[in-house]
């Protein structure tokens, strides 16, 4: 398949439904990674 880049960057704040993703921890640093269908909306300044 091919590689698609991802509509979020780093940094971004993004809006999600309350069960999305999956809680880790790396190194003391807590991390939620979801699907980018997951994500509702980008919250933009």
């Amino acid at each position: 398949g091919k590689r698609i880049k991802p509509e979020v960057e780093t940094g971004q704040k993004v809006l999600y439904g309350k069960y999305a993703g999956t809680e880790i921890n790396v190194d003391g640093e807590d991390y939620l990674i979801m699907r980018e269908s997951d994500i509702l909306a980008i919250i933009e300044k």
